[in-house]
């Protein structure tokens, strides 16, 4: 099993296939796209997608995407990987249409398309893996938050790209249950387009414009990390309290300063290892992508596909201070 890691461009995905060891003509070839590379948690995404061609065989997984987290970045991969006739591409979209043409343009090619992480229209994928179900994510984004707040008070989000759709769509079930917390007040949400230095600049403004905020959401790991950061530069530990999403590697520091109560997250790893093995099972033919499908997620299990071609794979988990050592030398 060869593992490629490639960047943006025709000429370096084209030239990290052929370079160095040759893979054998006969291995199948999975694209696991992802929002930008250099992001630690699909960098953890890539380690399980590599167990999984290990524990498959005869699978290889090339590991690429954009530079930055524009659809632009990752519609010019997806044009390498057609080139290329690779079997299968499992992407996490940083736009849920405007990947599409270029998707069917893939499908057309006779290439499985499945999106994992951040979904894409249903007209450019033949199924989606939700990482957790939207609801629960929802639920338990407001509920970290709300667990440090027994006399409630104003919370924020700070969510990656305005168009990013697995942010928008956990926003929305957090706003459909927010009557559930009494006195929870969301008073604003912002974009730190998943860049750590704007989602610092973000934070730090909703804690001035602000200044009886008691919480920042973060549904996304860059963000989370940065508002840690921002609330013990501004001297407000004890006073805002940042939650949501994020890597325990990335957020232990943040739990032992207290700029982070607890957050949450699946296990990316595990994530990577389900999207890798779910395309096999389509590109195979071992499985087809259809409402009310029951598609074999290896070690993890199995998702049931909806209506929409959707599925969940698994609950989020709560890191804190009791388990966080446990964990940050994982992911």
């Amino acid at each position: 099993m060869n593992v490629v890691k490639t960047a943006l461009s025709t000429v370096a995905v084209a030239a990290a296939m052929f370079a160095g060891t040759a893979q054998a003509q006969d291995d199948m070839r999975i694209a696991l796209v992802v929002k930008a590379l250099g992001i630690g948690f699909f960098e953890a995404a890539a380690k399980g997608a590599e167990e999984a061609a290990a524990e498959i065989g005869g699978v290889e997984v090339i590991y690429t995407g954009p530079t930055d987290t524009t659809a632009e970045g990752q519609i010019e991969v997806i044009n390498a990987l057609i080139a290329q006739r690779v079997d299968a591409i499992a992407i996490s979209a940083n736009d849920t249409d405007a990947l599409v043409p270029a998707l069917k343009k893939a499908m057309d090619r006779g290439i499985t398309v499945i999106s994992w992480d951040s979904g894409v229209a249903e007209g450019g994928r033949q199924m989606h893996l939700n990482p957790s179900s939207n609801p629960l994510i929802g639920n338990m984004i407001i509920k970290l938050a709300a667990d440090h707040m027994p006399d409630g008070g104003d919370v924020a989000v700070l969510s990656a790209t305005a168009t990013a759709t697995n942010q928008n769509i956990w926003i929305e079930e957090m706003n459909k249950v927010l009557p559930n917390y009494p006195g929870i007040n969301v008073v604003a949400t912002v974009y730190g387009d998943d860049l750590s230095d704007k989602s610092y600049r973000e934070a730090t403004g909703l804690m001035q414009t602000y200044p009886d905020l008691k919480a920042i959401i973060a549904p996304t790991s860059v963000g989370i990390v940065a508002a840690a950061q921002a609330v013990v530069d501004a001297g407000k530990v004890g006073e805002v309290n940042v939650t949501g999403l994020g890597l325990p590697s990335e957020m232990a520091g943040a739990i032992e300063s207290g700029a982070s109560q607890s957050f949450a997250i699946w296990n990316p790893i595990d994530l990577g290892y389900a999207a890798t093995y779910i395309s096999h099972q389509l590109a195979s033919g071992a499985a087809e992508a259809a409402p009310g499908s029951e598609i074999s997620m290896g070690r993890i299990g199995s998702v049931t596909l909806d209506e929409t071609n959707s599925g969940a794979m698994a609950d989020p988990f709560v890191y804190d201070s009791s388990n966080i050592d446990e964990f940050k030398s994982i992911f």
